[in-house]
């Protein structure tokens, strides 16, 4: 039952299906300075993107620095919610944190650090985590460099974009599945928590994944 319940607290925290803490940190640093070389400038006539090209590395490495503490910050809020709800009511209490507390959550910590973040995915479980188009254009591509051998733990996305004359710094880091996310989003769940799923989530698409899998990712978006 132990063993049951710490997997299923860890399957409801998109960020603990990733390494640890630190782990993740270091492979976003180090995804983020192969992305940069990747990074598409938005479809602008040149004149519109000389500015993008012209910001510094240290620019750069800031806004994506920003953008991993935010992720960090969520991740670790909603960690801590669901372990308290785990102590004290178990997995289905867990799962009124990601239904009540989690969207609260994720408004404060964009509010406190000035700037959009949240969760989405190709197989989203909440309608409001689905992915929009350029989320989903970054999804992909993650899929296309996960098939050609890249660590889905590692695949992060960072690029400046010229929207209608405004910039803005967009951030993505990858969320693969582990082991312990499969309890809630693997081809077996158990039913006390498909029922609460069903309750709550009757268009979830977020089930039937393998380990490794790319299970979402976290995005931000910060005006310039």
């Amino acid at each position: 039952m132990k063993k049951t319940t710490l997997a299923i607290c860890m399957a409801l925290v998109l960020s603990a299906c990733s390494k640890d803490e630190s782990q993740t940190e270091a492979s976003t640093a180090s995804a983020t300075k192969e992305t940069e070389a990747k990074t598409v400038e938005s479809a602008m006539p040149p004149a519109a993107t000389k500015p993008h090209a012209a910001a510094s590395a240290s620019d750069k490495e800031a806004l994506i620095a920003e953008a991993k503490g935010a992720v960090m910050a969520l991740g670790g809020s909603l960690k801590k919610e669901l372990q308290g709800a785990m102590m004290s009511g178990g997995p289905v209490a867990a799962l009124d944190v990601c239904v009540e507390k989690a969207p609260a959550i994720t408004k404060q910590i964009s509010e406190e650090k000035n700037l959009e973040i949240g969760r989405v995915s190709l197989k989203n479980r909440n309608s409001g985590n689905a992915a929009n188009e350029w989320q989903t254009a970054v999804l992909n591509d993650f899929e296309t460099r996960k098939a050609g051998g890249e660590d889905a733990g590692k695949l992060a996305y960072a690029e400046t974009v010229d929207i209608d004359g405004k910039k803005e710094f967009r951030f993505m880091k990858a969320i693969p599945t582990g082991n312990l996310c499969l309890t809630c989003h693997g081809d077996i769940v158990p039913e006390n928590v498909v029922a609460k799923l069903k309750e709550h989530y009757p268009e979830d698409k977020a089930t039937g994944f393998k380990e490794g899998d790319l299970r979402g990712a976290f995005y931000v978006v910060k005006p310039l």
